[in-house]
């Protein structure tokens, strides 16, 4: 299958003499989501925008729908919707006229019924009379993802779309990404939640100081870099850890009532076994054991902070 979105070589170093890319290669396949996970100043924002033709890049090149971005712009913006970071809007314009305007910018046919059905989608549709001043941060951000969907492109960019709304709306979003997904739109957006790109991404970028550390499949990755650890709750609290236990690499809380074991539960052998038979040799009284797994938001600290 041919990468709706294909990225080579890609590079950005601003006047300042600021690198924010370095060499970024990835491609994007039809219908999935991407999350690109990165502290600030990673260089999402500039790989977004350079896509989208916001800003132009110092090398490499990007397709989109197999057309090239500088030399086939007209297309490739039109298959592109953007809801960026920041909230733009003007202040006294209508939610319906500025969904319709934006529909217009592309050379869209007026579709009232399409435009009704999007703003009924981002539960909208009670605020199309509404002046966008009138209305909340988290109902601006709602007209901004309208403003982008208004001419049906094939790949939606999200960039930081959730920042600063409250819990509720940011499930609700996750909720329009998966109904987006399933018409056939591609989605890539940028987050600082790890726990939404756990919720809806396919796959996971991870992106630091201008450099595409890895991109991977969100099960695969965990997998791969997922370590589990075995926590035994002990009936006593320990002052010295037996000699016995030393070979596991043991670590224990700070009331020594817990021994912490980790392991990676894809090897043959794990070494539980061994250790809880040597826990119960050396006298002491097991209270529970439960084990635990390394979250995704684990794994990106790992990466980030090794790089």
């Amino acid at each position: 299958m041919q990468p709706i979105v294909s990225i080579s070589n890609l590079s950005k170093t601003y006047a300042s003499g600021f690198q924010a890319l370095k060499e970024v290669n990835l491609d994007i396949q039809p219908g999935e989501i991407l999350a690109l996970l990165g502290p600030n100043g990673a260089g999402k924002t500039t790989l977004i925008s350079i896509i989208c033709g916001i800003v132009n890049a110092s090398s490499g090149s990007v397709t989109v729908g197999g057309h090239n971005i500088d030399t086939d712009y007209r297309i490739t913006r039109s298959m592109i919707g953007l809801v960026p970071q920041e909230l733009t809007l003007g202040a006294f314009e209508k939610v319906w006229n500025t969904v319709s305007f934006s529909r217009g910018l592309f050379g869209k046919k007026p579709n009232s019924d399409y435009l009704q059905k999007l703003l009924k989608d981002l539960s909208l549709w009670d605020k199309k009379d509404s002046m966008l001043m009138a209305l909340s941060g988290g109902m601006k951000r709602r007209v901004l993802i309208g403003k982008a969907l208004a001419h049906e492109p094939m790949i939606l960019f999200l960039d930081e779309p959730t920042a600063g709304v409250d819990v509720e709306l940011r499930k609700d979003m996750w909720a329009l990404v998966q109904r987006l997904r399933e018409s056939g739109v591609t989605i890539i957006l940028t987050t600082h939640y790890i726990e939404e790109a756990e919720a809806i991404a396919d796959r996971v970028g991870v992106i630091n100081k201008g450099e595409l550390l890895l991109v991977d499949d969100k099960q695969a990755l965990m997998h791969k870099l997922g370590k589990r650890q075995l926590v035994i709750e002990l009936e006593a609290e320990l002052t010295n850890l037996p000699e016995a236990l030393a070979p596991w690499s043991l670590e224990s809380s700070e009331e020594g009532a817990q021994l912490i074991y980790t392991y990676d539960p894809h090897k043959t052998n794990t070494g539980i076994n061994g250790l809880l038979q040597a826990v119960s040799e050396a006298g002491l009284l097991i209270k529970d054991v439960n084990t635990t797994k390394t979250s995704l938001e684990e794994i990106f600290v790992s990466l980030v902070n090794t790089k």
